[in-house]
């Protein structure tokens, strides 16, 4: 390792042999580095699959714009809007069909007790709302009373169930006094406000919630013509529509709306945000009493080739040194940590967490960005050094 740096920095190593003289010291710091690059990591990690756990329905729908409350913050939240939008939506030139759709959530209790919660979405079935094939293919069984599809990925359920299902074999259980047929399975995955989705006809879904008028879904699904200008539409449905009860966006904008307000308004995503923020405070912390120390211990040493004649930028540049070996022994084991770490996560939760390339280099820079600034402040004693004062 001398030998390689000696070659790189074109001098004897210094800040290397001084982090190495001490092994006990650099275990540790090494091991709060890759503390805080866990911590980051991981945050980053559940950020990004809370962003794209978010946007997996909308890729599943089969619609070019989305009508909905104009209290609709989240695909989950928001009140229903009058079906009487479906029908105005209808007369604009460059819409080919608008689907209602409900939703809501239901709780399905195990066998074993447990109780799974699944976004229950109410379709037509004789019109295509999903763009998933496996749903496409059962819509004709959909039309039977209190028969269901559900997510394979729904989370805590044994696979075995599933492998049963898409075998022909159907699952019975009772929900809000109904008996409930799941025929077959899709894939879609859970997200952070529930364990997975089942879809049900939209009368079926009436008889599950008595409560809700079938002139009021949740969303109407608008598809265009062929070569229709998406925001000539667009813009003539928001001047149609009133502001007061209803939303009209593309899918891409409802997602990205979506995003923002999980990720900056509810707490799950502030506590992400939160969680790197502290993991960077660690890492800076961590360092800057390591190479603080480290200055402090050498600090006659230092004075010595102060009073030679070495100026600053010699000091700052072995404190930056081993503030840079300290990022890079410290983000591989802290990356190989948390690359484990996501597929525990991943297998016990069925969260999507995976890591991306693009993740690690952004933090991979931002560790060097925190243990070089943790070196800028170490370095403040040592340029207010005086050899005078020493000996």
């Amino acid at each position: 390792m001398t030998g390689v740096l000696e070659k790189l920095l074109g001098r004897l190593p210094i800040g290397w042999l001084q982090l190495s003289h001490s092994k006990g010291r650099l275990a540790a710091a090494i091991a709060g580095v890759a503390f805080a690059n866990i911590l980051i990591l991981m945050q980053l990690g559940f950020l990004g699959a809370l962003v794209g756990s978010i946007a997996v329905p909308y890729t599943q729908f089969e619609a070019d714009l989305i009508l909905s409350s104009s209290d609709m913050n989240t695909l989950a939240d928001g009140s229903p809007l009058p079906r009487q939008r479906m029908y105005q939506a209808l007369a604009v030139e460059g819409v080919r069909s608008a689907t209602p759709v409900y939703l809501a959530k239901l709780d399905w209790k195990r066998p074993d007790g447990s109780v799974r919660t699944l976004d229950l979405f109410g379709i037509d079935p004789a019109t295509t709302t999903f763009r998933n094939p496996r749903i496409a293919a059962r819509l004709p069984e959909l039309a039977l009373s209190d028969v269901a599809l559900i997510d394979s990925r729904t989370r805590n359920v044994p696979s075995e169930m599933f492998s049963a299902i898409g075998k022909g074999e159907p699952y019975r259980f009772e929900a809000k006094g109904r008996t409930i047929s799941v025929v077959d399975t899709f894939v879609m995955g859970g997200g952070f406000s529930a364990d997975g989705y089942l879809v049900v006809s939209d009368q079926t879904f009436l008889k599950l919630f008595p409560q809700r008028a079938p002139g009021a879904p949740n969303f109407i699904f608008v598809t265009l013509e062929p070569g229709a200008a998406a925001q000539k539409v667009l813009a003539t449905l928001r001047a149609l529509l009133p502001a007061d009860d209803s939303k009209v966006r593309s899918v891409a904008e409802a997602v990205a709306a979506d995003q923002r307000f999980q990720t900056t308004q509810r707490p799950i995503g502030i506590i992400f945000g939160f969680g790197i923020v502290i993991g960077v405070l660690v890492g800076i912390i961590i360092v800057y009493q390591v190479l603080s120390t480290d200055v402090a211990d050498h600090l006659r040493e230092y004075a010595t080739f102060k009073a030679i004649g070495y100026p600053q930028r010699f000091f700052l540049g072995i404190v930056f040194e081993e503030a840079l070996i300290l990022a890079l022994l410290g983000f591989v084991p802290g990356l190989l940590i948390a690359l484990g770490l996501y597929t525990l996560v991943a297998s016990t939760t069925g969260l999507a967490l995976a890591m991306t390339a693009e993740r690690a280099l952004a933090v991979l820079g931002g560790t060097l960005v925190m243990c070089t600034l943790s070196g800028a402040i170490a370095t403040r004693k040592l340029a207010r050094a005086n050899p005078a004062d020493l000996f």
